[in-house]
C-alpha cells in the first residue's frame, strides 16, 4: 500500500514531523529551527553592505508623513508646529525624542507607491513585489537566509516581533521568520510538557524505532525528519534561548525604554540581534487614523517616537549601530488635508521612511514633496527601491536572480535600485 505523506510537499511534511514532535515529545517546537530544507551556501564575502544586521520597525496602518518625517507650515500642517532635529531638519511636533538623535538617522521623503489598501501595501513593503494569486514572495529575512546561510548555529535568523505573516515566501519553509507575540512572552511552546526523565526515555525510544527505518532509507526526505528532531534537540537545551527573555535585560537598558509594547519589542529586538539573529521585524499597529489624527498621534505616535529614539541610543551605547540597520517603513502614507472627521485617509502618493545605522548616513534628508505634501518633487523611490536599498546594506546580491519552484526569475526588490545617497 502506498504511504501518502511520501507525496506530500515539503510544507505539508514539516507540519506533519511538527504534529509527531508533539505528540510523542510533549513538545511544540517552531518549526523554523529545523535544517531540513536548508539555505544555499554563502554568497562570496566582498559582496557590499555594512549591515550584520536589520530590525524593521513597521509601523502598520499608514502612518501620517506630514505628522511624523516630512511636517509642513500651511493648510495640511497637523496640531502640532514642527521642531528642530538634532542634523539641522524639521520633524512633526510629536517626534520630541527622535528629534534628539537627529544626527542618527536620514530621512527618504520621496517614497510614492501605488497602492493604497492596506493587505497588498502591507505586501508589497514586505517583498517589494505587487500580490499575485500564483505565488508568495519572500521578504528580507528569507532572502537574507538564502543568500547568506544561517546567521548562528542554534537561533533563528529572522524573527517578526507582533502580529505580521512569518512565512518564507517560495522559498523552503526553514528560511520563514520566527513569529513572536508578545516581547514579554518571547518564544513560546519551546519547552517540553513533561519531566525531564519521561523526556529522555521518548527520545531513546524513537531513536530505537527509527534506527532500522534511517538505515534502510537514506533519502533526503528521511534525512530531513532526523535533522527536524537534532535541532529541536539542539534548541532545547541551548543557553542562547535566553535572547529571547527580557528578564537578563540590566535596569538602566530597561528605564530608556519605558514600559510601551512598542519600546518593549524594539528592546528584544536589539537583545537578538545581539546574539546572532540576523533579521528582526518589530511592529506597531495604530495608524489608520481616519479619525482624531491628534489624540492618536498622541498615542501611537509617541509610542513609536519614544521606542526608536530608545533603539538607536541603546545599539549606540554597545556599539552596534554602525553594524545593525534600523529602518521604518509603512504601508503608504496619509492624505495631506484632514478630513471632517479630524483625521487624515489613505495616501499612497507621498510618504516617508526612515534609515538609520548600518552605514547610512546621519542627518540627512532623501528628496522632498511640495509644500502641502501631496506630490514628490524630487528623487523619487519606489517601494522596490527602499526594498533593494535594505538588501545593498545587507551585502546581497540585489541583481542576482533565483529561480522560483515554478521557473521564474526573482530579484531582491524586483529590480529596484539601491538608494546610494543614503549610505555614508
Amino acid at each position: 500500500m502506498s504511504n501518502p505523506f511520501l507525496k506530500l510537499d515539503p510544507a505539508s511534511r514539516r507540519e506533519f514531523m511538527l504534529g509527531t514532535a508533539r505528540t510523542a515529545l510533549g513538545v511544540s517546537v517552531l518549526s523554523h529551527f529545523d535544517r531540513a530544507f536548508g539555505a544555499s551556501a554563502p554568497v562570496p564575502s566582498g559582496v557590499g553592505g555594512k549591515a550584520k544586521s536589520v530590525i524593521y520597525l513597521y509601523m502598520a496602518g499608514g502612518m501620517t508623513h506630514i505628522d511624523t518625517w516630512d511636517p509642513k507650515t500651511g493648510d495640511t500642517k497637523g496640531a502640532k508646529d514642527a521642531i528642530k532635529a538634532k542634523g539641522g531638519f524639521e520633524l512633526g511636533g510629536y517626534m520630541t525624542e527622535m528629534a534628539k538623535v537627529g544626527d542618527k538617522f536620514s530621512i527618504v521623503r520621496s517614497m510614492s507607491s501605488k497602492t493604497g489598501v492596506h493587505e497588498a501595501g502591507t505586501y508589497v513593503m514586505h517583498t517589494g513585489y505587487d500580490p499575485r494569486g500564483t505565488i508568495v514572495h519572500p521578504t528580507l529575512g528569507s532572502w537574507a537566509q538564502h543568500f547568506l546561510g544561517r546567521s548562528h548555529k542554534t537561533l533563528p535568523s529572522s524573527v517578526v516581533i507582533g502580529a505580521g505573516e512569518a512565512n518564507a515566501g517560495f522559498f523552503p519553509p526553514a528560511l520563514a521568520p520566527v513569529p513572536i507575540s508578545s516581547p514579554d512572552a518571547g518564544l513560546q511552546n519551546a519547552h517540553s510538557t513533561v519531566d525531564e526523565d519521561t523526556f529522555k526515555k521518548r527520545i531513546s525510544l524513537m531513536n530505537e524505532f527509527d534506527s532500522a527505518f534511517r538505515e534502510k532509507f537514506k533519502s533526503g526526505d528521511v534525512k530531513a525528519y532526523t535533522e527536524f528532531y537534532d535541532e529541536t534537540m539542539n534548541l532545547l537545551t541551548s543557553s542562547d534561548l535566553q535572547a529571547f527573555s527580557l528578564s537578563g535585560v540590566d535596569s538602566a537598558t530597561k528605564d530608556l525604554y519605558g514600559t510601551g509594547g512598542f519600546s518593549r519589542g524594539c528592546m528584544l529586538a536589539s537583545r537578538l540581534v545581539q546574539s546572532g539573529v540576523r533579521f528582526v521585524e518589530v511592529r506597531l499597529g495604530g495608524w489608520d487614523m481616519h479619525a482624531g489624527v491628534d489624540q492618536a498621534m498622541g498615542r501611537t505616535g509617541a509610542e513609536m517616537d519614544k521606542g526608536f529614539a530608545a533603539l538607536i541610543t541603546d545599539l549606540k551605547n554597545k556599539g552596534l549601530l554602525d553594524s545593525t540597520l534600523i529602518v521604518m517603513g509603512s504601508e503608504f502614507g496619509r492624505t495631506p488635508r484632514i478630513n471632517e472627521n479630524g483625521g487624515r485617509d489613505h495616501y499612497p502618493k507621498a510618504y516617508s521612511t526612515v534609515f538609520a545605522g548600518g552605514g547610512i548616513k546621519g542627518g540627512y534628508v532623501h528628496g522632498s514633496t511640495d509644500k502641502d505634501g501631496k506630490e514628490v518633487t524630487d528623487k523619487q523611490v519606489t517601494v522596490q527601491d527602499f526594498i533593494a536599498t535594505v538588501g545593498a546594506a545587507m551585502g546581497l546580491p540585489i541583481a542576482q536572480a533565483v529561480m522560483s519552484p515554478s521557473g521564474r526569475p526573482f530579484t531582491v526588490g524586483d529590480k529596484g535600485k539601491a538608494i546610494t545617497e543614503l549610505f555614508a
